[in-house]
């Protein structure tokens, strides 16, 4: 169920512009857990709460499913993607290849400008209400995010489509559910320090490794995580 602090605060004439910002909404509902993992999508509700009629919607529940985000179960309609343990390790492993891959090609073509943009954007995070009282990482999605500015610089399409589009709220989604870990917002500040810098150095072998090592250390959080764990029994 989704309830109406999500609402859409005035109601738009363009249906294709209306299932956008309901279609954004609701996904920003479920990747920061305001829509519990498993929870039933009723389209009937959700036409009511956003006075929206039932082909927009369904237009944008298909997309949400398209991010993985929303699974269609047998007899039971669409719910809230709800990964199991041993399936967040995958997504992790997959992560933990691909983003590092990524670094390695960045390495070759990121100019001192891009490296610039990505120091600016680290002292971006540092300031961050959330990151100065210890209590989580800045989490901003598509180009305020680290993670997603190096998989664009790597200048692979296929990377790009994977990492930034198919997988990308869905990956969010569990990282936000970490970011708040005691002491993991510090360590990953530190661990995307090391990665630029070899990142500046022209070193893709050691921006690999480290943005590896990086991941494995969320995965390791995230195999001990309680809101993980408990939802995965």
């Amino acid at each position: 169920m989704i309830d109406s602090p999500l609402q859409v605060e005035a109601p738009e004439t363009d249906s294709g512009t209306l299932s956008e910002q309901v279609f954004r909404r609701i996904r920003e509902a479920i990747v920061r857990g305001d829509v519990a993992p498993g929870s039933k999508i009723s389209e009937p509700e959700l036409a009511r709460t956003y006075g929206i009629s039932r082909g927009p919607l369904r237009e944008a529940i298909h997309r949400l499913e398209g991010q993985r985000l929303v699974v269609r179960v047998p007899h039971a309609g669409a719910r809230v993607a709800a990964l199991s343990l041993a399936e967040l390790v995958e997504l992790y492993e997959i992560r933990e290849s691909l983003e590092g891959m990524a670094c390695c090609l960045a390495a070759e073509r990121l100019t001192p400008q891009g490296i610039d943009e990505l120091r600016q954007l680290l002292d971006t995070h540092e300031r961050d209400p959330a990151f100065q009282a210890g209590t989580g990482y800045y989490l901003q999605e598509g180009d305020h995010d680290f993670h997603y500015r190096i998989i664009q610089a790597s200048g692979n399409g296929m990377l790009v489509r994977l990492l930034c589009g198919e997988l990308y709220h869905l990956v969010r989604m569990y990282r936000l559910k970490v970011s708040a870990t005691p002491n993991r917002p510090r360590q990953a500040f530190a661990e995307h320090h090391r990665i630029l810098d070899a990142l500046a150095e022209g070193d893709g072998e050691l921006a690999e490794l480290l943005m590896r090592r990086h991941i494995a250390a969320s995965k390791r959080n995230l195999q001990h995580h309680p809101l993980v764990t408990d939802q995965s029994r």
